[in-house]
């Protein structure tokens, strides 16, 4: 039996008639149409973004990807940060204690932050869109924000409500050396996305009302971890029927633009890259050509959504001297989900470490060889997708 989807009131219905009508608002074709994602509706859509983005003045709001806020269960923050700074090139800062949060602070030159989080009481947004079949016990556990740098956030965050955006904060709230504000979690990927405005170039996350927390996180002396530098690039997994609005959403709210797609057609998989330019952080949403069957139907991609939810599946980050960093991360007791991918001659080399246990999270290690000006080569993107269904 097909799905469909109905653009009028978003309805996903399974009918066994080509002429199928939407069971909520009672809407037919053009309005229906059989869910099997192509990239011809997709730019349609991201034209329309792009010019209202224009239109609106979005574009010269925002910019880059700022830091990375992922959320742990209490038992794990201290072994989440650990287990960052030793598979990593970030070092630990310091922690710090707000009324809501304990926040560790891991920093590297040229790299976003990252804020390993646990939350002190029990009030969680993210809670509901936790629950999969595989995160019973993880019910606090994930990349929740993604923050991007903002100027004139006011102005900003008074545009987007006007189109609906909802936050959760009514208004922009105002810290000491910043300003902040974060969307609701997106029903496309599960992921909030924050806007973070620096009043001093300092940037500092200890504000008044805050307090340092001494733990004990150290850097290990492992050389190679100097060769890991800053994230290349997440990769949220989504159902294949939200695959459109999850890019369109991110378009709508950042100065990011859509690049394209990388269709691998018998894993039922499409990886799609957003760009804001060629040398900064990317955005990367992978999701089915149709949707989700059985696990042993529909391929690793609509198989990791069904058991773990929509949610960020990857940390990507740019390695250096690739071959011997992968080997001294297996020493180190590193698991990882396929051999090293790729080739020099290819220019590209990529591996999927075993998801953390502390964060759920894979981390990618990638090296791009001389002039190559892909993002990813299809052949990679293969394997590394059918490596997912290791998990």
């Amino acid at each position: 039996m097909a799905k469909f989807i109905c653009t009028k009131c978003t309805k996903v219905f399974s009918d066994g008639n080509e002429g199928a009508k939407c069971p909520q608002c009672g809407a037919g074709y053009p309005e229906v149409y059989e869910i099997k994602n192509s990239d011809e509706l997709l730019r349609k859509e991201v034209d329309k973004i792009m010019e209202e983005r224009e239109k609106l003045g979005i574009s010269n709001l925002i910019g880059g990807l700022e830091c990375v806020i992922i959320n742990t269960e209490r038992r794990n923050q201290k072994k989440a940060a650990q287990e960052l700074v030793s598979t990593t090139g970030l070092e630990y800062e310091g922690t710090v204690e707000s009324e809501n949060y304990h926040t560790c602070i891991l920093r590297q030159p040229g790299n976003a932050d990252f804020l390993i989080r646990a939350r002190r009481h029990d009030c969680n947004p993210f809670r509901e869109i936790n629950k999969a079949v595989k995160t019973a016990f993880y019910p606090n556990t994930r990349l929740e924000t993604l923050v991007f740098k903002a100027k004139d956030l006011e102005k900003f965050v008074e545009i987007q409500q006007e189109r609906g955006v909802k936050f959760m904060t009514e208004d922009v709230i105002h810290y000491n050396d910043y300003n902040f504000i974060q969307t609701m979690p997106s029903q496309y990927t599960g992921n909030s996305i924050g806007f973070i405005e620096w009043l001093k170039e300092d940037r500092e996350y200890f504000n008044e009302g805050t307090r340092r927390l001494e733990w004990d996180i150290r850097k290990p002396d492992r050389p190679h971890l100097k060769n890991i530098g800053k994230l290349d690039h997440c990769a949220t997994r989504v159902k294949c029927e939200d695959r459109d609005a999850a890019i369109c959403e991110f378009l709508s709210l950042t100065n990011y633009h859509f690049d394209f797609a990388i269709y691998v057609d018998y894993l039922n998989s499409i990886t799609n890259v957003a760009r804001l330019s060629d040398n900064e952080y990317a955005m990367v949403f992978t999701a089915g050509i149709s949707p989700y069957e059985s696990d042993e139907k529909t391929g690793p991609t609509e198989k990791f959504v069904h058991n773990y939810g929509h949610r960020v599946h990857h940390m990507a980050f740019l390695t250096e001297n690739i071959e011997d960093t992968y080997e001294n991360l297996k020493k180190d007791g590193m698991g990882f989900l396929v051999e090293l991918v790729g080739s020099e001659d290819e220019g590209l080399k990529q591996t999927f470490s075993q998801p953390s246990e502390y964060t759920l999270l894979v981390n990618e290690y990638i090296k791009r060889y001389g002039d190559f000006d892909g993002f990813f080569t299809k052949s990679n993107v293969t394997l590394l997708t059918a490596a997912t269904d290791n998990q």
